[in-house]
């Protein structure tokens, strides 16, 4: 005999023992899955809406499905819904309730359908949603990045290769190198969301159904571009989680890249910028300290990202098609992707509006590490020196500035002049930090009022 547990689930018919109970709370999905709830009403109603069309179900029977739906999801949102396990998912759950609530009604909403195509379907109308968001945040963060990069388009700081000083920059020019390629992580999740917005809906459970159904309907009523060609691949595949979650891992590699230049600028060592408290913590034990925690934990976090891109990978590599009970092990990972890159985005939008720069201390570090070796080595060129030769007197130049513990424009004239008799007393203009980023001035330069042109076109960027 069945024991009333075993009965309650949809499948029971055929099996003549009860789940065994470790087995029934290893295998369900609930505990997790309900987060997808509104999706899965959404689309049940576009079902339900979909057979009345057909004359699948009576128009009585879709406003009762309709009507037992939105009580459903209203009982979740109240916080008054028990969820079962024994249920083993949010379908069923949602389904079960909504025939105790109309009763053989209910039952109906499943004609056409299997789980298979609802999962799939229920994870993309989420996703959809979360990129929305996602995209918002990056531009919110990129708003914050443009009205720091104009507030400090002049300030001059040094600009690493190797981490070792190697030219001077601008901050402003720095910011919008960020705000480049957030831009791009931006292009990536839309461009994801396009190839994602197909409906597997109609797909059943791997080979379509025998009803007479409207997929092309049931995917404008769910603002899908249009519904999935082939019933295996829209069961079975999991590509537009997996390029997301890549999408996702280049966005948190980004932030940990940015996380990193602010650790170290707002060190001691650097002392270039500074954080606001508010995003900040100290120490137990040391009172002096001012740690910053939030660049430092989404540092952190982009190995979890990325942990879960790699994760996802390999749960799909060796699944042969259809749908493969593997594939419930795609939501966790896939959510915990999209809570921490919303929580990473969004404060950092919140915090870079807070970060102030110590321009004296970063003028001092541009100084050191003979930043101005290139400008000079270029205004030997315009003397009518090959750069191969003005490269190696600039060379020599700088050694005897290392014996003497002098930058270049430190150097008395006649010091220069000793290594070529190009150089005359209108070198010091190229070897000031203002001079050496104004001379920068093309598209894409470093020079302030190119930053501000380059501010001018993101803007409009953001607006178009």
């Amino acid at each position: 005999m069945h024991d009333t547990n075993q009965s309650a689930k949809p499948w029971a018919g055929r099996f003549n023992a009860p789940t065994d109970a470790f087995v029934e709370a290893f295998t369900a999905s609930v505990d997790f899955d309900r987060r997808l709830y509104r999706y899965d009403i959404q689309g049940s109603i576009a079902h339900a809406t979909m057979l009345a069309r057909q004359g699948i179900l009576t128009e009585a029977e879709r406003d009762a499905i309709v009507d037992g739906l939105e009580q459903v999801r209203a009982r979740i949102e109240a916080g008054e819904f028990e969820w079962s396990i024994p249920l083993e998912d949010v379908h069923m759950n949602v389904e079960s309730a909504l025939t105790q609530a109309i009763g053989d009604a209910g039952k109906k909403l499943h004609t056409g359908r299997s789980r298979n195509d609802q999962v799939a379907t229920d994870v993309r109308l989420w996703l959809r949603e979360e990129i929305d968001t996602l995209a918002g945040e990056i531009r919110r963060l990129q708003q914050a990045l443009l009205d720091l990069a104009e507030r400090e388009a002049d300030a001059v700081l040094p600009g690493f290769t190797h981490l070792q000083v190697a030219q001077p920059i601008t901050f402003g020019h720095h910011m919008m190198a960020w705000f480049e390629m957030l831009d791009r992580d931006h292009d990536r999740l839309l461009d994801c969301r396009r190839r994602l917005n197909v409906m597997p809906l109609g797909a059943a459970a791997l080979a379509g159904t025998t009803y007479p159904i409207d997929r092309a309907y049931t995917a404008e009523l769910l603002d899908f571009d249009r519904p999935a060609e082939n019933s295996l691949d829209a069961v079975s595949d999991r590509d537009f989680a997996i390029e997301f979650s890549a999408d996702a891992a280049i966005l948190m590699m980004h932030l940990s890249r940015f996380s990193e230049e602010l650790i170290l600028w707002s060190s001691a060592q650097f002392g270039f910028v500074e954080l606001s408290d508010s995003f900040c913590t100290g120490s137990s034990i040391m009172p002096q300290k001012k740690n910053p925690d939030v660049p430092e934990l989404v540092r952190g976090k982009s190995g979890r990202i990325f942990g879960h891109l790699i994760g996802l990978l390999t749960l799909m590599k060796a699944q042969p098609l259809a749908y493969n009970k593997d594939n419930q092990e795609d939501k966790e990972p896939l959510f915990d992707i999209v809570d921490n890159l919303k929580g990473s985005l969004k404060v950092y939008a919140d915090m870079m509006g807070h970060v102030t720069c110590n321009h004296q201390r970063m003028r001092e570090a541009a100084r050191q590490g003979f930043s101005t070796a290139t400008d000079l080595a270029d205004y030997l060129v315009r003397k009518g020196i090959p750069f191969r030769d003005a490269h190696e007197i600039v060379g020599k130049a700088v050694a005897l500035g290392v014996r003497e513990g002098r930058d270049l424009a430190e150097l008395p004239l006649e010091s220069l002049r000793q290594f070529s008799e190009a150089i005359t007393d209108d070198v010091y203009a190229v070897l000031t930090l203002d001079g050496s980023v104004a001379a920068r001035d093309h598209l894409g330069g470093t020079a302030p009022n190119q930053v501000r042109a380059a501010i001018a076109r993101a803007r409009q960027r953001l607006t178009d």
